[in-house]
């Protein structure tokens, strides 16, 4: 739009003798020629002796745009006249604000005369609005119209653009070997698996090779008469053995006819990388199919065997372009389903159908297209040894982003660089520093503990809070550490650490769990991990209440589990209370047949004891102690009404500390389910062997069963 040459037009202005009484806002119109092009101009004044010569606003449209412009702000405007939605008032509403609530535009604003109406709807020609006598809405419209079409136009531009693009990557991209792939997915990936496939009667077998596909009737068994023993014997076929072909000498996998219903299919993935242009590389991720299937026909005496098959198929799903100072561009094999054809797109699919692009193994040409590309120093290649199959898009994708990748690959930080990898950059602290500590946030002199451990991330978290905290700790607090917070394993420690050294409470963990750190059992571990867990609760819910825990009466309990319990119930008490009344109220059937049901249930040997809950109460007391939903009024509920049980299994020497909460089916004596605290299953596989002997003693011989149990307890 000519903003400037429109700007230059004398205003129409308004006479005064034609100013409407009791209107906010009169309107003007005019169709004039500018700079050699036709305009449609309205200009809004107000309805006062003192505004007749300068309007409001001035809305200009051409068959192609549209603008407002204010002289008194000296802005232009690219609203609408009334706005698209409710919200969105438009032009009018920048003038007359809440103008629709206000008696709307027919009330604040009016047309001079009937020739500017006739003006709008002969420039709005074509313009369908539902009531007529709006004119106003011919004029919204109108700008509709003209932003759908400038809209249309900037898409079909942008789809012009990308496609141009497309069509000039596909053709400088390199033909895909498919013949070299399918030998390499053959020899690496598939190692020349092939099928025999055999149907035995009496001492022959008739068998079917997939490598040749052959057929042959064989003899895997000798016979009595002179004939058969001049016959050459096949070793017995037997499904799932390997042994080798007799036809044509191939390494198979015998296959009984019989199981061999449908196509057997196997399907791999491998990236290839070649050359692209000077200094550039492209990514090709290839599915590699390979299909086996015996041939049959049914005739009167069953079914016959008539050969064997195997076919391998490729077909390339993604391939991304890298080029230097060029953003990564993927483009996707799609298949459209109108037309029945393939094409290639340069974006993914939406939703559940998009293409995931997985790691896979990667063809060693592509080590030679890296050395010539400016990918060449990515490290790639030692990435993918030290790891196995890799994404290759997504880890060339970020080194382009964070070349440090390649020093923490030739530095055996391998754990990290997955991390990274796999877009979790919240591992790293500075990613704009080139030094490894502090790219990593830790302390310089652990760089080398780090590399020792292939870049651990449980590792480097430890190490991270020990330069973050401030602290200075010994490399076996932090293997101890380590040995704590393990996997998915994570401790805050933090606020223990401002009331006591690191060495003083990794040493009460192992006092209050009764056992030493790097003994390398899990039972041993999950042992120290639950007993850090309690302890840590212990030590926040003692401060939550205000206590001073610089008294090392308060900091160190001579029993922990009680005192932890204690801390639950004092922070907890009036909503305990409370709902411990209400449940006794609402379920009085589990304390009446507590009694009846603990004849049934109750066991015990030389180390724990189970029995049923005495009532509704204590059920949601050891909710509340062990931190999981038995509580609750689901559980209540099936147990006030005997659908299942829910039984405590304590040690026999604690039997008032809570330790696992089973569900029992009440009519078939199944275990539904058992958890200790925080939803976890402590001490898990020997706990699963002893509930396992206890399901059985309920569903068997009780007395056989509990001298059995004893025996092995």
């Amino acid at each position: 739009m000519k903003y400037k040459s429109i700007e230059a037009v004398p205003y129409l202005t308004i006479p005064s003798c034609s100013r409407k009484k009791g209107v906010k806002y009169v309107c003007r119109t005019e169709i004039m020629d500018i700079k050699g092009e036709e305009h449609f101009v309205l200009e809004i004044y107000r309805n006062k002796k003192s505004s007749m010569k300068i309007p409001v606003a001035r809305v200009v449209m051409t068959q192609k745009e549209y603008g407002t412009y204010f002289p008194e702000q000296e802005l232009w405007s690219g609203k609408q006249f009334t706005g698209n939605t409710w919200d969105d008032e438009g032009i009018l509403g920048k003038i007359e604000p809440m103008y629709r609530s206000r008696g709307g535009v027919e009330k604040n604003f009016v047309l001079l005369t009937q020739e500017d109406r006739d003006r709008i709807e002969k420039y709005c020609q074509g313009v369908y609005v539902w009531r007529k006598e709006n004119w106003w809405e011919f004029i919204s419209e109108k700008q509709r119209k003209i932003k759908d079409q400038e809209n249309r136009g900037r898409w079909r531009r942008r789809s012009e653009r990308r496609q141009r693009a497309l069509d000039e990557r596909a053709k400088a991209t390199p033909e895909l070997p498919e013949q070299r792939i399918l030998q390499y997915a053959e020899d690496s990936l598939f190692h020349h698996k092939h099928y025999l496939y055999y149907k035995k009667h009496g001492s022959r077998a008739k068998i079917a090779c997939s490598a040749c596909g052959n057929v042959a009737d064989k003899r895997w068994k000798a016979g009595i008469s002179y004939e058969s023993q001049l016959e050459s014997l096949i070793e017995e076929p037997r499904h799932g053995y390997y042994g080798k072909c007799p036809i044509c000498g191939a390494d198979v996998i015998f296959f009984a006819a019989g199981k061999a219903k449908t196509m057997e299919t196997q399907k791999k993935y491998v990236f290839l990388g070649q050359r692209y242009k000077e200094a550039g590389i492209i990514i090709r991720y290839i599915d590699v199919q390979k299909e086996w299937q015996l041939e049959t026909l049914v005739d009167d005496t069953g079914m016959v065997m008539q050969g064997a098959y195997e076919r391998m198929d490729g077909l390339e799903i993604a391939r991304a372009y890298f080029e230097p100072g060029k953003k990564v561009q993927i483009d996707y094999h799609k298949h459209s389903y109108c037309s029945g054809k393939d094409f290639w797109d340069d974006c993914n699919l939406s939703g559940n159908a998009n293409i995931i692009i997985r790691e896979a193994a990667v063809m060693p040409e592509t080590w030679d297209a890296m050395k010539e590309s400016f990918l060449k120093y990515s490290a790639l290649e030692e990435f993918r040894k030290a790891a196995g199959d890799v994404q290759v898009i997504d880890y060339l994708e970020h080194y382009v982003q964070t070349p440090q990748i390649e020093m923490l690959v030739k530095m055996h930080m391998i754990q990290i660089v997955k991390r990274l990898v796999r877009y979790n950059y919240g591992i790293v602290v500075d990613v704009e520093s080139n030094r490894m500590d502090q790219f990593l946030g830790i302390r310089k002199e652990r760089i080398k503990m780090l590399m020792n451990e292939l870049g651990d991330t449980t590792l480097l978290d430890i190490l991270q809070k020990e330069k973050r905290w401030g602290k200075l700790w010994t490399e076996e607090q932090i293997r101890k550490l380590t040995e704590l917070e393990s996997g998915e394993r994570r401790l805050d420690i933090g606020q223990a650490l401002k009331y006591m050294t690191m060495q003083k409470l990794l040493n009460r963990i192992e006092k209050y769990a009764g056992c030493k750190f790097g003994s390398g059992c899990s039972r041993v571990v999950h042992q120290l991990y639950q007993t850090a867990m309690t302890y840590l609760d212990y030590l926040n819910m003692r401060e939550e209440l205000g206590y001073d825990l610089h008294n090392s009466v308060y900091q160190y309990p001579r029993d922990l589990e009680a005192a932890h319990n204690k801390m639950v119930l004092e922070r907890n008490r009036e909503q305990i209370s409370k709902r411990q009344q209400e449940t006794e109220e609402k379920y009085p059937l589990i304390r009446k047949y507590y009694r009846k049901l603990r004849k049934r249930y109750y066991y015990e040997d030389n180390t724990y004891a189970i029995r049923p809950a005495r009532s509704a109460g204590e059920i949601v007391k050891e909710g509340q102690l062990l931190h999981h939903c038995v509580g609750g009024n689901y559980y209540l509920e099936k147990h006030n009404k005997g659908v299942s049980y829910i039984l405590m299994l304590r040690f026999r020497d604690k039997p008032e500390e809570p330790y696992i909460t089973i569900e029992v089916d009440a009519e078939n004596n199944k275990i539904l389910q058992w958890y200790g605290s925080y939803d976890k299953k402590p001490d898990e596989d020997n706990m699963k062997r002893w509930i396992n002997r206890y399901e059985q003693w309920l569903k068997g011989d009780r007395v056989e069963e509990k001298i059995r149990i004893l025996a092995t307890a």
